[in-house]
């Protein structure tokens, strides 16, 4: 049985104010909504809802995905569907259309915290690529980064980036990240105990004394665009079949200002074993800078694109260490130390620690 939802998220009035005020619905009605599928992820809550319509409703959605705060805490545990809500009321309406799924209302409750998005139901049309944890196919996955890349060619460098649009973190602000980073490191070493070797520690270490020289790429805000951080191949939805890369990015709480190369990072070297990793990769890495290139990115070689990438893998090492903090099983972020740490020594990042 469907787990029961809030009266306020699924009732059809509700539903059709908010399909009126964003132009998807003009003199129809809802007049019943059916849950047909309601589960649970970490961080939200998500139900597909079939409506029915009375009257003029041509064009309107047959289907809605509703995404909410966890029903035993609707605000969620670091407010990430907030900043997603944020997302969907200050990025996605400057977009060009096609690149994430359609939002029809994002609310969130300045006094409770509690939150939901209603958004475009695209299980007709698109699926994710691969059952997780396995990666898709090549193919696949160049289809997975020329959307990526069409995102973030349309932010490069624009100039509402930390003003209209998303905010920069001052030197007193990474510097408190660096400091909320070595608390979490040290229980995260308290708890693996000698399950962290000697190495790997010193490692840490040198990167936390080394993160005002590494954060200066960050600050020089060039070469800058919105990436998704949650940008793992789950979270873009492909088209069924073969046919345009018309792929969607969804999953949208933990965007910021970045290096792009962030998320490419995140994707793969996060996420994949040596082996696929070393078939993918570069080559990957070559279709993301040509689809950059493409959507009208200048002044950003393939060179550029591949000292950033080896920067944002050795940034990730702080990835299983936040995820561990934050309640994450450890069946995602073990296997992501793992991972990293790996692509770290396959890069050659301790390099880029030498000073």
């Amino acid at each position: 049985m469907a787990t029961p939802l809030p009266p306020e998220m699924a009732d059809a009035d509700h539903l059709t104010e908010a399909l009126r005020r964003s132009g998807a619905l003009a003199g129809g009605r809802v007049v019943d909504v059916a849950v047909e599928r309601s589960f649970p992820t970490i961080l939200s809550h998500i139900f597909r809802l079939r409506l029915t319509y009375e009257g003029a409703a041509d064009g309107a959605p047959g289907a809605l995905v509703l995404k909410a705060g966890l029903i035993e805490r609707p605000g969620g545990p670091w407010h990430g569907g907030q900043h997603e809500v944020a997302f969907y009321r200050d990025v996605a309406p400057a977009m060009p259309a096609g690149l994430m799924p359609r939002c029809f209302d994002a609310h969130v409750d300045p006094e409770t915290g509690a939150w939901h998005l209603l958004l475009e139901d695209l299980s007709d049309s698109h699926a994710i690529a691969t059952q997780w944890p396995l990666p898709p196919t090549i193919a696949q996955c160049e289809r997975i980064v020329r959307t990526r890349a069409r995102f973030q060619a349309a932010w490069w460098d624009d100039p509402r980036l930390g003003l209209a649009i998303g905010r920069w973190d001052d030197s007193a602000a990474t510097d408190l990240n660096r400091q909320g980073l070595a608390e979490r490191f040290a229980r995260f070493a308290d708890d693996l105990g000698d399950r962290l070797s000697a190495p790997r520690r010193a490692l840490y270490e040198r990167f936390l004394d080394s993160w005002p020289r590494l954060i200066a790429r960050y600050h020089s805000h060039r070469a800058i665009t919105i990436v998704q951080g949650d940008a793992h191949v789950w979270n873009c939805f492909l088209p069924r079949g073969e046919g345009p890369d018309d792929g969607r990015l969804f999953d949208w709480d933990g965007w910021r200002l970045d290096v792009g190369s962030d998320d490419l990072a995140y994707m793969m070297a996060v996420h994949w074993y040596p082996d696929f990793r070393a078939q993918a990769e570069q080559h990957l890495l070559d279709c993301h800078h040509d689809a950059l290139i493409a959507g009208g990115v200048q002044g950003y070689d393939r060179r550029a694109l591949q000292e950033d990438y080896r920067l944002s893998a050795l940034w990730q090492i702080a990835t299983p260490v936040w995820q561990h903090a934050n309640g994450i099983p450890p069946v995602i972020w073990w296997n992501n130390f793992e991972r990293i740490h790996l692509a770290v020594d396959d890069l050659g990042c301790r390099e880029l620690l030498a000073g």
